[in-house]
């Protein structure tokens, strides 16, 4: 068998555990699928309610007996069937194990006349990276179809044991190292606003499918802007927490190993109040007695309670940039290279190896990197006695972008090699009328002129504009409370 005929068996696969009944009689015409959910007429009405409803709400409809795990199961399997159909954003389909777990949960709360946990009967999604047990995890590869799994990994097992309910896993670009989503198995996934534009990477099953409000939370990793992007351009939150705050453990990697840039692991959600469920949640199961590299810190009300001080009495002192001046293209000047332009050279044959002494100078570089950003920051707050709380930037110089036209890493993967804390907060759309395409444009690099070319008022109208919420190394409590009065002003 070839790899094209591994890989159209999984497709068809996918769509073979969608039932008839829940499955379009018509392919839906338009660029948006976000009206197709409704006029499908497969979603009953209680079952649209209940997909569109905060996961914070749920867990609490949940709890009190309002709402069986089994209805609500129904529904998000339902919308994201839909989804899969409107916008191709899963690698795996679960109705028969979900609806297992859900008619067990209403069975112990019947039993018990109280919920299994935090997150009883909560469904959520996860990106084809988390392992569970008895499902393979492609992560993309062809090469990895059927290889089934004989543990989950332990943020999987801790959400279990919370009383989560999972139903599918999703799409993710082969190898999870671009900002884009299109793998050989499935093809590409788009953005469900518009079928045009990018639904970001390497999340971008999970960003696509919370978009289309057919997940409540979804688990996404980061290793250079990869639950970020995804949140951006599809109007969501999410966030990057510190290296070791949520358990990574035992998810499927490229490069285990790897431990110059750590990949981190938290949620993508429709708000910080249902992203406060999840963290709760998680480190409630305290993850640290699991993962050796989390870090014993349970959630800190504390510090959500002095941002929350700090806002009611006018304390509050963030930075702003809207710039990062394209730093590392200076470095690349004094050599003449060339940036790398995608992951076509990142796995070219012909990169040089560099030996374990040149591991560790880049090792160093990025400590001293990390001190002297401190630095800058004691500078700031000597000089102006206040305490610097955030600093508020893009996440990337586009709003969301065209296929094949994501460029720029850099607002995203710096966050990454100083390892600190970001929320994306969604602000806006790109709107035609008040964007125009500037005329005096003067680029900082080549690159820079590419990503401004490729701007048009016309493409880009209606495209979901983000920024990102950024805070010292473990500062998750802070900045989301940080990013919470920021997403209350801005009315989203």
């Amino acid at each position: 068998m070839t790899w094209q005929d591994v890989a159209a068996q999984r497709k068809a696969s996918i769509l073979d555990a969608i039932p008839a009944e829940w499955r379009l009689k018509t392919a839906h015409t338009g660029d948006s699928a976000m009206s197709a959910f409704k006029d499908s007429g497969i979603l009953t009405a209680e079952e649209l309610a209940i997909t569109e409803t905060s996961a914070a709400d749920l867990v609490h409809s949940l709890a009190i007996g309002k709402l069986t795990a089994v209805a609500v199961t129904t529904a998000f399997l339902k919308r994201a069937a839909l989804a899969h159909q409107l916008v191709n954003c899963l690698l795996g389909f679960m109705p028969e194990y979900a609806l297992a777990r859900a008619k067990s949960l209403d069975e112990y709360f019947a039993k018990h006349k109280k919920p299994s946990g935090p997150l009883h009967g909560l469904p959520i999604s996860l990106k084809d990276q988390c392992r569970v047990k008895g499902f393979d995890t492609s992560m993309g590869y062809v090469g990895w179809i059927g290889m089934k799994d004989d543990e989950s990994s332990v943020l999987v097992d801790l959400l279990d044991k919370a009383g989560a309910v999972f139903y599918v896993k999703t799409s993710v670009p082969q190898s999870l190292m671009v900002c884009e989503t299109i793998n050989n198995i499935t093809g590409r996934t788009v953005n469900p606003r518009n079928k045009n534009w990018s639904c970001g990477g390497s999340s971008g099953g999970e960003g696509a499918l919370i978009g289309c409000y057919g997940s409540p939370i979804g688990i996404a990793t980061d290793i250079g802007g990869s639950i970020r992007v995804p949140a951006a351009f599809n109007f969501l939150y999410g966030i990057r927490p510190s290296h070791g705050r949520l358990p990574y453990a035992k998810l499927a990697n490229s490069m285990e190993g790897q431990e110059t840039i750590h990949s981190v692991v938290g949620p993508i959600c429709h708000s910080i109040a249902d992203m406060r469920v999840f963290m709760k949640a998680v480190l409630g199961e305290k993850p640290w007695q699991f993962d050796s590299k989390t870090i014993p810190m349970p959630w800190r009300p504390e510090e959500e309670d002095a941002i929350r001080s700090k806002i009611s009495s006018g304390g509050l002192t963030l930075g702003v940039y809207s710039c990062d001046g394209n730093d590392i293209f200076g470095s690349l000047k004094l050599s003449g290279e060339p940036a790398i332009p995608n992951i076509q050279e990142l796995v070219n044959p012909d990169l040089k190896k560099v030996g374990v002494n040149d591991v560790w100078d880049l090792q160093l570089s990025k400590w001293n990197y990390q001190i002297e950003y401190l630095a800058k920051i004691r500078e700031f707050e000597a000089k102006t006695g206040r305490e610097l709380d955030a600093i508020i930037a893009p996440i990337t110089p586009t709003a969301a972008v065209r296929h094949n036209q994501f460029k720029y890493y850099g607002y995203a993967t710096v966050i990454n090699v100083l390892d600190w804390t970001s929320v994306v907060v969604p602000v806006t759309f790109a709107d035609k009328a008040l964007d125009a395409k500037a005329t005096d444009f003067k680029p900082l690099s080549d690159i820079d002129a590419t990503v401004q070319a490729e701007y048009d008022p016309e493409a880009y109208h209606g495209a979901p504009v983000a920024v990102q919420i950024i805070g010292r190394r473990l500062t998750e409590e802070r900045i989301m409370a940080i990013a919470e009065e920021v997403g209350r002003l801005l009315k989203n």
